[in-house]
C-alpha cells in the first residue's frame, strides 16, 4: 500500500486534492534500501534545481530530507520505492514536498523490445508532472507488440525511452546518445561508474538504424538496469559481458545514507 505524506505529515485530502486534479510540479523517484539511496545528491540537485525553474523558489537538501525521514519513521521502514513530488501549496516558500512510500521494486530482468516513435517532451529536462505522453506511448508501443517505446526527435535522433535512458555497446565504447532529453540520475551514476572503471565513453547523435546487431544495447533508470533486445524488430547483439559491466560500474558509487547530514 502506497502512504504518502505532505511537509513531513501524513497527506489530508485537501493536500492531495490539487495535485490529483492540476498536473503542475515536478518528481523524483528512486529505490530505498537500508535507509540509504543511490545517487541521493543527484535526486537532492534535480528537485532544487527544477523548483528554481519552474517556481522561481530554491528547495533546500535539509528540507527535503526531513520530509523523507519523517515518512520513513512514521511507518518504521528501510526499503521502499519513493517519490518525492515537489507542487505549488501552503508550505514554505510556497511550495508543498509529498512523499510517497510503496514496496520497493526490482527491475524487470527480460530483455525489451522496443517500437520508436517521433515524440519529444516539452521541457524535457526537468522531470515535470507531465507524463501523459509518455504512458500513452508505451501503451501504444504494447499494443503493438513490444514492451515500451523509444523516443526519436523530429531530426531523426535517438533521445530516450518513455521513462528511461539508454546506452549502446559496441564492446569497447559505451555511447550516450545526444540530444534534448531527461538526464537521469542513473544514467549519471553509470557514467561516473564506467569513467572509474576506465571504460571509454562518448555523447554523439544516434539514429535508429545504429540499434541493431552487432551492437548491444541498455536501458536505465532509478529502478536499475535492463538489456534491449530490439527495436522495430530489428535484433541487437545481447552481449553477456555487458549486464556484469554496468553492474561494476554501479558498484563505484557508494549508496548515500538518508540518515546522514546533507548540505
Amino acid at each position: 500500500m502506497t502512504r504518502v505524506f505532505c511537509n513531513g505529515r501524513p497527506a489530508t485530502v485537501d493536500d492531495l486534492a490539487g495535485p490529483a486534479l492540476r498536473s503542475d510540479g515536478h518528481f523524483t523517484t528512486f529505490q530505498l534500501r537500508d535507509r540509504a539511496v543511490h545517487g541521493l545528491d543527484l535526486h537532492l540537485q534535480r528537485l532544487d534545481a527544477a523548483s528554481r525553474v519552474l517556481f522561481d523558489t530554491a528547495l533546500p537538501a535539509t528540507r527535503v530530507m526531513n520530509g523523507l525521514r519523517a515518512a520513513l519513521d512514521a511507518i518504521s521502514t528501510r526499503d521502499a520505492s519513493v517519490r518525492i513530488t515537489v507542487v505549488p501549496g501552503a508550505g514554505e516558500g510556497g511550495l508543498d514536498v509529498l512523499v510517497s512510500l510503496a514496496l520497493p521494486a526490482e527491475p524487470d530482468v527480460a530483455p525489451m523490445r522496443l517500437r520508436s516513435v517521433v515524440f519529444q517532451r516539452e521541457f524535457a529536462a526537468i522531470k515535470h508532472a507531465g507524463t501523459f505522453p509518455l504512458f500513452e506511448h508505451q501503451r501504444r508501443a504494447r499494443a503493438a507488440g513490444a514492451d515500451d517505446a523509444l523516443f526519436v526527435d523530429a531530426a531523426g535522433r535517438v533521445i530516450e525511452g518513455s521513462v528511461w535512458n539508454l546506452g549502446l555497446w559496441d564492446g569497447t565504447t559505451i555511447v550516450w546518445p545526444q540530444g534534448d532529453a531527461l538526464r537521469g540520475t542513473r544514467e549519471r551514476l553509470l557514467q561516473a561508474g564506467f569513467t572509474a572503471l576506465g571504460v571509454r565513453q562518448s555523447t554523439r547523435p544516434v539514429v535508429p538504424g545504429e540499434m541493431r546487431a552487432p551492437t548491444a544495447a541498455f536501458a536505465c533508470n532509478a529502478r536499475g538496469q535492463r538489456m534491449i533486445a530490439s527495436v522495430d524488430g530489428h535484433a541487437l547483439a545481447l552481449d553477456p559481458q555487458l549486464p556484469a559491466l554496468l553492474a561494476q560500474a554501479l558498484a563505484t558509487q557508494a549508496p548515500m545514507a538518508v540518515d546522514d547530514p546533507v548540505g
